[in-house]
C-alpha cells in the first residue's frame, strides 16, 4: 500500500482544527482567528473549509456559524476521548461565495 494520495479534484477543500487555550477563551480571538483563516483561503484557491467538532462543544459550533459555516452532519462515537468517552462530532462547512463557484 502507498501513501494516500489527494485527489485532484478536492484541491480547493480543507479540513481545519481551531483550538483556544482556556485562559484566552471568551476574548473573540477564536472568531478572529477563524475570519483570517477564511480571507487567507479565499486568497490561495481554497473553495470549503470543513471542520469536525465535539457534538458537546456549543462554544465552537457557535463561532463556526458566526463565521459562516453550517452543520452538514453528525458523526456518532467517533471520537473517543484518553478517559475512554466517546463522543459524537458535528460536521461543518463553509463555502466560498468567491472561489469555486464557476
Amino acid at each position: 500500500m502507498g501513501g494516500i494520495k489527494p485527489k485532484e479534484c478536492y484541491r480547493g477543500v480543507v479540513e481545519i482544527s481551531l483550538y483556544i487555550g482556556e485562559a484566552y477563551k471568551n476574548q473573540g480571538i477564536g472568531t478572529a482567528l477563524l475570519m483570517e483563516l477564511v480571507k487567507k483561503s479565499e486568497e490561495n484557491g481554497i473553495w470549503t473549509l470543513y471542520a469536525s467538532i465535539i457534538r458537546k462543544n456549543n462554544a465552537s459550533i457557535a463561532v463556526h456559524k458566526k463565521c459562516g459555516f453550517r452543520e452538514i452532519g453528525i458523526r456518532g462515537k467517533i471520537a473517543k476521548m484518553s478517559n475512554g468517552i466517546w463522543y459524537d462530532t458535528v460536521l461543518v462547512e463553509r463555502r466560498s461565495k468567491k472561489i469555486g463557484i464557476d
